[in-house]
């Protein structure tokens, strides 16, 4: 695709994001700095959300979402090929700054070397340096100009190796409700207030479905047998990951469940849910702030299993438990994720009420610390390291 910024854009941005949650955290960064500056151009690799504020992408973002070792090893050509066309393109174009959101193992390099030519450069979600692979912070300071925090432990650990590094809390505090309204939703979404509601979220990228998908939906016909009145949603960002989902449902037979599927409308369907059952990743997080108890699972290859196990340094994988430093919601992981274990998981969850009551409790005060005016913070990094004024 041939792309270019207009001679009389006052402001021209590079941006590449990785996945659906870079899509979103993308498109209300745009969003404030053409609050600002609406002639502002945006040109990288984009997702949906973004590509309708007129981003212009020069690869589809589907491209660049692919997990794990194994996958990422089988694509490794394709995706350095995007990469080195990116920087190509952009290069060509000289933006005012360049800025990777999320997505690190493919963005930090590319940004050490937009850096190197003289281009400023802003990484958008620190990596987590603070759970596993520390050692990147030393290296991370060298690739970027600045990088944009959204947890508060965070920009202590960049500052201490004399990087740049602003805490700017994470949208989704700022977008959703402290108190979300669950009987409204349920209205919405033509769902019986008491009946039991289970929200699955088997993941963004279609290897995660992959995975996770067949787990899932075997868990749902467990819960269906205990709780013959039970409703299950599932909310899906792409239609790629829809497609996929829709294959492994009738791969499962499993046409005839009472399974609603929406396109996108997560947080609708996680406020409307008495449990949801999600698989690692940022939407622990979402499913979190909008105070729904949850049950947290991951498969990967054994492969990228036994690497990452070595790296990691902290004792959870969800972002709600280390957030909170404490086991607040289960996590079923590689061999414990089996339709068995998590259906057990779901059912004590929906059978004790006071426990549901204590963990809304935590996910308030984990809201609180988070919320701050994020996409302002963001902006206003942007045009600093713009030279912008």
């Amino acid at each position: 695709m041939s792309v270019s910024f207009s001679q009389n854009a006052p402001l021209k941005i590079g941006i590449v994001v990785g996945e659906a949650s870079g899509d979103l955290l993308g498109a209300h960064l745009m969003k404030a700095i053409l609050a600002k500056e609406p002639k502002a151009e945006f040109i990288g690799i984009g997702g949906a959300q973004m590509n309708a504020l007129g981003f212009k992408s020069i690869y589809p973002q589907e491209k660049l979402a692919v997990r794990g070792l194994v996958e990422v090893l089988r694509r490794l050509p394709e995706l350095l090929r995007i990469r080195k066309g990116v920087f190509q393109t952009l290069s060509h174009l000289q933006p005012n700054v360049f800025i990777g959101i999320d997505a690190p193992d493919f963005n930090l390099t590319l940004e050490s070397w937009f850096k190197k030519a003289g281009i400023p450069t802003i990484h958008y979600v620190s990596p987590s340096v603070w759970a596993w692979r520390a050692e990147r912070v030393k290296k991370i300071v060298k690739q970027v100009d600045e990088v944009l925090c959204l947890f508060p432990m965070e920009p202590d650990l960049y500052r201490q190796e004399g990087g740049q590094a602003t805490f700017v809390g994470h949208p989704l505090a700022q977008m959703i409700p402290l108190q979300p309204d669950r009987v409204s939703l349920r209205n919405q979404l033509q769902l019986p207030q008491n009946d039991p509601v289970f929200t699955l979220m088997p993941g963004s990228r279609v290897s995660e479905i992959d995975y996770m998908a067949p787990i899932f939906i075997k868990t749902a016909k467990l819960l269906l047998q205990e709780y013959p009145l039970a409703h299950f949603l599932v909310p899906l960002a792409t239609v790629a990951s829809l497609q996929r989902f829709k294959y492994h449902l009738n791969k499962e037979n499993a046409e005839g469940l009472p399974l609603r599927i929406l396109n996108g409308h997560a947080q609708m369907a996680i406020v409307a849910s008495d449990i949801v059952l999600v698989t690692s990743g940022t939407a622990t997080l979402e499913v979190a702030l909008c105070k729904r108890p949850m049950v947290i699972s991951y498969r990967v290859s054994n492969l990228t299993y036994l690497w990452v196990k070595r790296k990691i340094k902290s004792a959870f994988v969800g972002l709600p438990n280390i957030l909170l430093r404490k086991a607040a919601v289960p996590e079923l992981l590689q061999k414990d994720a089996t339709p068995t274990k998590l259906a057990q998981a779901m059912s004590e969850w929906y059978q004790n009420k006071p426990k549901q009551m204590a963990i809304q409790e935590d996910f308030l005060r984990l809201h609180e610390s988070l919320k701050q005016d994020t996409d302002q913070l963001a902006a206003e990094v942007v045009f600093r390291e713009a030279k912008y004024k």
